[in-house]
């Protein structure tokens, strides 16, 4: 089985650049993905408090520690900080209830997961004003990122960074007074229909790495039930004569694009087949004009918008990039 290679960070840490999503991976289901994923090789997987099944990831995993298959360190565990928990005094907290969930006295990256914070102390994840949008905090993810920095500093997790922050967003954290820890990665949507090209490359010139989210295109979006001319990624037939060619799958052929990228990719799967078969990309290389290819189909079709946080100060997608 070939190695999955690394990618370093700008504190001296690295990353596999390949790993296992958990958003939307059903509570019953997600242990067994997180089992299977880890006895086949991958050794990166991420997580959000906001998922709702960090126990049950956190099962699997220390169940694979326990049985042999892998050592706590040779794990890369991501979770993130939900919106709720922007305000300062919140921040600490949070961390600590993902770490009881996974059953971890630390993880290696911590995200904020999106710039946008939420009322806090309502009880609720996604608390709603009367109208229907979603009431938001007045926290400044500045604030919110000193106390990311703290939490370096007590050993709770080894690297921090940001999620779904566009690039006058980092650029704010990256010039404030005092910065300790800068971002280390920045996870947002990546796949054939949105390459992010200036984004990736802004924050290559920072230093930051970046890991692309739902990297298949989002098959599950409803444009694609209810827009007879939206192909999804894997009925795109340039990207099906590509796979034809090396004989693998469409989506092995954009997961491999990926990676030749140098992004970090984490498909999401809860099927033991699909699992194994998402990893099987390290055996072949696409060509310059094979990677130019699936990079034509972008159409910056965003499928995790958030539009429904669209009236937040801190609302990441005004900006072009």
């Amino acid at each position: 089985m070939a190695a999955v290679p690394v990618v370093n960070f700008s504190n001296g840490k690295s990353m596999p650049s390949f790993g296992l999503g958990t958003w939307k991976s059903p509570k019953g289901e997600v242990a067994e993905a997180v089992k299977v994923a880890i006895a086949f090789g991958y050794r990166h997987i991420d997580c959000a408090w906001v998922y709702g099944n960090e126990e049950e990831v956190g099962q699997a995993i220390n169940a694979k520690i326990d049985d042999g298959t892998v050592k706590r360190e040779d794990l890369f565990i991501t979770t993130k900080l939900w919106n709720t928990f922007h305000r300062p005094d919140l921040v600490e907290a949070a961390m600590k209830e993902s770490l009881q969930r996974l059953g971890l006295s630390y993880v290696d990256l911590y995200l904020i997961h999106w710039p946008v914070g939420f009322k806090e102390d309502t009880g609720e994840s996604f608390p709603k004003d009367a109208d229907g949008t979603f009431s938001l905090s007045d926290a400044d993810y500045l604030d919110t990122w000193k106390e990311m920095e703290s939490l370096v500093e007590k050993g709770l997790t080894r690297s921090i960074g940001v999620s779904n922050f566009n690039s006058e967003q980092i650029q704010r954290i990256l010039q404030m007074e005092g910065l300790k820890h800068a971002p280390v990665n920045n996870q947002v949507e990546i796949s054939p229909y949105i390459t992010n090209d200036k984004l990736i490359s802004f924050c290559r010139e920072k230093g930051i790495v970046v890991t692309a989210y739902s990297p298949l295109g989002s098959a599950d979006h409803p444009l694609f039930k209810s827009d007879p001319t939206f192909r999804r990624v894997f009925d795109e037939p340039s990207l099906q004569a590509v796979a034809k060619k090396y004989g693998k799958s469409v989506a092995q052929v954009a997961l491999r694009w990926g990676i030749q990228r140098n992004t970090v990719v984490i498909p999401k799967s809860v099927t033991p087949s699909r699992i194994q078969e998402n990893f099987q990309i390290f055996d072949f290389q696409l060509t310059q004009e094979e990677m130019a290819v699936v990079s034509a189909l972008n159409r910056n079709f965003r499928a995790c918008a958030f539009d429904r946080i669209s009236h937040g100060k801190y609302y990441p997608f005004y900006a072009e990039f």
